[in-house]
C-alpha cells in the first residue's frame, strides 16, 4: 500500500524512509537508511532499524533503548596496580616505540603489565582483564582477543632482529664497574612443532621437555638486562658465548657459576678488553694441586672463620682466589656422613680425600682485586637466583603456552619485560619501606584492591581501609593522609 503524500511531507531525520504497518495498514514507521548493495548492476537501498513513528501528522522518535548488562560499559576498574606499573615503565615504553610501530608497542606494553598484575593469566583472558583494568582508559583501543594475541606473538617472533636490537640497546648501558650476573633456567615446553623443545638434563626428574632461558642481571641497577632462548638440551657452556656476543655485552664484570666457564667465551673476552669475568672452578681443577690452593695464607678480614689464598696464574694471565668457610665445611661434612650412613657405603679413604674440599670455593678472574672484594662479589651472585625464582613463582612463567618457534620468542620477550617490571616494583617497594611490613604478593593485593568507579563521568577511588590507604600514600598514588589523632581504644567512662 502506498504511503500518502501528506505523511511523506512530515518533517523527519534525513536518510530515512517511511513504511506502512498494522492490521488496517494505518500506522506509519520510519526506518533509517544504512547503505546500499549492488544487485544485478543496480544499487539497492539497505534499511536499518526503526528510529521513530509518524503519529497524528508528527514525527515521534523512539525512546533511547537501555542496553543489556552484557553490553554495558565497565564502570568499576582496577586502578592501583596498572597505574603504578605504567608509571615505573614509561622509559621502556619509549624504548619500544623507537623500534616498533606505536600500536604494536602499546599492545606489547599492555600485555606485559597484565602478566605482572595477573600472574598466570592466559592469552584468552587478556581482553577481559584489559577491559576491567584502567589500562583501557590509559591506552584505549588495544585489540587483545585470543586470535589477535596469537597472531601478535608470531609477528613479534618473526621480527626477531627488533627483539635483538632492544636487548642490545639495554646492554650498551652497562658501565665498566657494573657486575653482570648470568644464569639460566629450564622452562617446560611440550610443543612438538618448535625446535626449542627438547629433553634437558633434568628430563628424568621432571618428565617433560624444556627450553633453556638465559638471563643477564645488572647487580648495581638491580634489574635484568637481557635474555635469550635456547633449546632445552643445550648446555649452558655451549650457549654462553652466543648469549653474550649476540646481545653485545662488551663491558662490565660477568659473575657466573660453574656452568659458564670463561673458556667457553674466550674469543669474546679477548675481543672486548673492557669485559671481565669471575667464575668458580670445579673441585677437580688441575690448578688446585699445582698451586696448592687448599693451603691457606690467612683469615679473611670482615668475615668469621673464612680462610683464603690468592695466586697469580702467569701462563694464563689470571688470578685465582681460594676460600674455605669453616661453618659450611662442617655442614657439608655432616651431610656427607649422613648420606654415607643412609646408603651404607662409607669409605674412610674416600672421606679423607673429600674432606679437604668441604666448604671451599675457588674463583678465577682476569683482573686483580683484594680477597675481600672477590669473596663479596661472588657472594652477591645469589641475587640472580632471586631473578629465576620470581620468574617462575611470582610471575608464574614456569611453562610456555605457545607452540611454534616464532610464538615462543615473541612470548618470551614479553616475559622478559614482565620480569623487568617485577624487579622495578620490588626496588620501588623496598625504597618506600613497604617490604618491611608486607611481602611482594601482599602488596600487589593491596594495589589490586585500589579500584576506581565512574561517577557522573569522573573516576573516583573506592573506599578502602585506613591501613591500605596508608600504603597507597607511601607509594605516592594518593595524597598523604592527614595525621588526625587516633581515639584511645576502649569504651568511654560513664558519667556518675
Amino acid at each position: 500500500m502506498p504511503v500518502p503524500q501528506e505523511i511523506l511531507d512530515v518533517k523527519r531525520p534525513v536518510n530515512t524512509v517511511v513504511f506502512v504497518y498494522g492490521v488496517n495498514k494505518d500506522k506509519y514507521g520510519v526506518r533509517q537508511r544504512v547503505g546500499c548493495v549492488r544487485v544485478n548492476g543496480k544499487n539497492r537501498p539497505v534499511n536499518g532499524p526503526t528510529v521513530g513513528h509518524i503519529v497524528n501528522g508528527v514525527y515521534v522518535p523512539n525512546k533511547e533503548v537501555i542496553p543489556r548488562l552484557n553490553c554495558s560499559e565497565v564502570e568499576l576498574k582496577y586502578w592501583g596496580n596498572v597505574y603504578l606499573c605504567d608509571r615505573l615503565m614509561q622509559d621502556i615504553l619509549e624504548e619500544l616505540q623507537l623500534i616498533y610501530n606505536p600500536q604494536d608497542a602499546y599492545t606489547l606494553y599492555c600485555i606485559m603489565i597484565l602478566r605482572v598484575c595477573e600472574p598466570g593469566i592466559k592469552d584468552y583472558e587478556l581482553k577481559d582483564m584489559y577491559d576491567c583494568s584502567f589500562l583501557s582508559e590509559l591506552y584505549p583501543g588495544i585489540g587483545l582477543s585470543k586470535n589477535t594475541v596469537c597472531e601478535f606473538w608470531q609477528d613479534l617472533g618473526k621480527a626477531y632482529s627488533k627483539i635483538t636490537k632492544f636487548m642490545r640497546n639495554r646492554a650498551d648501558n652497562i658501565k665498566l664497574d657494573h657486575h653482570v650476573l648470568i644464569d639460566g633456567t629450564l622452562k617446560s615446553n611440550e610443543s612438538e612443532v618448535n625446535t626449542l623443545s627438547n629433553f634437558s638434563r633434568k628430563a628424568k626428574t621432571k618428565g617433560t621437555r624444556d627450553i633453556s632461558v638465559l638471563y643477564a642481571f645488572d647487580l648495581e641497577q638491580m634489574e635484568p638486562i637481557c635474555s635469550q632462548c635456547f633449546p632445552g638440551n643445550m648446555l649452558d657452556a655451549t650457549s654462553y658465548e652466543d648469549f653474550i656476543s649476540n646481545n653485545h655485552i662488551q663491558r662490565g664484570i660477568i659473575v657466573a657459576d660453574k656452568g659458564f666457564p670463561a673458556s667457553g667465551a674466550k674469543s669474546h673476552f679477548d675481543k672486548n678488553p673492557e669485559l671481565h669475568y669471575m667464575n668458580p672452578l670445579k673441585r677437580n681443577s688441575k690448578y688446585i694441586e699445582k698451586y696448592k690452593l687448599y693451603e691457606y695464607d690467612g683469615l679473611l678480614n670482615g668475615y668469621e672463620n673464612i680462610s683464603y689464598k690468592v695466586v697469580f696464574c702467569q701462563e694464563e694471565n689470571k688470578w685465582l682466589y681460594s676460600f674455605r668457610d669453616a661453618w659450611k665445611s662442617g655442614k657439608e661434612e655432616r651431610d656427607y656422613l649422613s648420606r654415607a650412613k643412609k646408603k651404607g657405603n662409607y669409605s674412610d679413604h674416600e672421606f679423607r680425600n673429600k674432606w679437604m674440599e668441604f666448604g671451599t670455593v675457588i674463583l678465577e678472574c682476569d683482573y686483580q682485586m683484594s680477597a675481600e672484594i672477590a669473596y663479596k662479589t661472588y657472594e652477591s651472585r645469589w641475587q640472580i637466583e632471586i631473578v629465576m625464582r620470581f620468574y617462575k613463582s611470582a610471575c608464574e612463567f614456569d611453562e610456555t603456552r605457545v607452540h611454534n618457534d616464532y610464538s615462543v620468542h615473541g612470548s618470551e620477550f614479553c616475559d622478559f619485560l614482565s620480569t623487568l617490571l617485577t624487579f622495578r616494583l620490588l626496588n620501588f617497594f623496598d625504597e618506600k619501606g613497604i617490604l618491611l611490613d608486607m611481602t611482594y604478593k601482599q602488596t600487589m593485593k593491596v594495589l589490586k584492591r585500589a579500584q576506581k568507579v565512574k561517577d557522573d563521568g569522573n573516576w573516583k577511588l573506592i573506599k578502602m581501609n585506613p591501613g591500605q590507604m596508608e600504603q597507597l600514600s607511601k607509594m605516592e598514588l594518593i595524597t598523604p593522609l592527614s595525621n588526625t589523632p587516633k581515639r584511645k581504644p576502649g569504651r568511654p567512662k560513664k558519667s556518675i
